[in-house]
């Protein structure tokens, strides 16, 4: 296929149109990500997410100077509320990545999350196939930033960084689950105003209750100013430390293996649910349906059911 060996010669335009396939879920989306399939798992994948005004940009495009500082290949995938076709964050805050638009090295996609739960885009696993495939170093996920529903970032990322600051309600947010427990690093961005040590306290205490003991259990939590850029070199070193520790440890391993099970599900609900509605005509029939249940005339466990029974009969099941 012409076009997964353009992306494995890192063409840009080819790296493009593939991941505008997928996100369109265009035919020839299935060829194209079975044929990526051989050449992946050799990029870290690492999510960053936080509430929205905690400087998650600014951090993302200090990485992407670090990272090129030595020699790596960084691609971000920025996901936003809105649809690209509009600008969203692309224009806003965002702005500042495109100062390296014109690095061969690096590689920023702007992907809309079509409204879609958990703070990723339908297409973002299918976009990280293409850059593992197309030879990036590393991957980026810089997530909307919506809050706990940011947790299904976990299921395709190799890490999760956490971004807080102080004076936003964060100390509030923090004593919150769910967020919390999926990050594998935490920043306190901002660093250089007032109430940065608290919030680095309180979250040490959360981080505490309960926690096994060990390197992995207790991740840690750096202190940074990025639009200063202070403590940012640290933030980066003890993610690369991190990776290498997941990796020794069979972590990394264990989660990319639960990414691929969630692919796997995610695949074989979708085609399951191709067949029903194709066999039961469910675009014609779906209305007559509800207005059966609505009227009591059917009950619908038992309406399924026999539905059900049926296609088994038919051998469609």
């Amino acid at each position: 296929m012409e076009l997964i060996e353009k992306i494995r010669l890192g063409q840009t335009r080819a790296i493009a149109r593939a991941i505008t396939l997928i996100e369109n879920n265009t035919e020839g989306k299935e060829k194209l990500i079975d044929g990526l399939h051989p050449f992946t798992g050799n990029a870290y994948v690492i999510g960053v997410t936080g509430p929205p005004g905690a400087g998650k940009s600014t951090i993302v495009d200090r990485f992407i100077q670090f990272e090129r500082e030595r020699g790596k290949k960084i691609a971000v995938i920025a996901v936003d509320p809105s649809s690209p076709f509009s600008g969203g964050a692309i224009l806003g805050d965002r702005l500042r990545m495109q100062t390296h638009a014109t690095d061969k090295g690096v590689f920023i996609r702007s992907m809309a999350s079509r409204g879609h739960l958990g703070g990723i885009s339908t297409g973002t696993s299918g976009a990280i196939k293409v850059f593992d495939a197309a030879g990036f170093d590393t991957i980026i996920i810089e997530t909307i930033g919506v809050g706990q529903t940011e947790v299904e970032v976990i299921e395709m990322a190799d890490l999760i960084l956490l971004t807080l600051v102080p004076g936003m309600g964060d100390e509030i947010q923090a004593m919150k689950a769910g967020i919390m427990e999926i990050a594998d690093l935490f920043l306190v961005n901002k660093s250089d105003i007032d109430g940065a040590d608290r919030l680095k306290s309180e979250i040490e205490y959360m981080l505490m209750l309960g926690a096994e003991q060990n390197e992995m259990a207790i991740p840690p939590i750096k202190l940074a100013s990025a639009k200063n850029n202070t403590g940012t070199v640290e933030l980066y070193t003890s993610i690369f430390e991190r990776l290498k520790l997941f990796k020794k440890s069979g972590l990394m391993a264990n989660r990319r293996k639960v990414r691929i099970q969630k692919e796997i599900e995610h695949i074989f609900t979708s085609k399951l649910k191709e067949i029903l509605y194709t066999r039961l005509n469910m675009k014609e029939n779906i209305e007559l349906w509800i207005e059966r249940v609505y009227n009591r005339e059917i009950r619908p466990y038992n309406f399924i059911n026999e539905k059900m029974m049926e296609l088994k009969k038919e051998n469609v099941l």
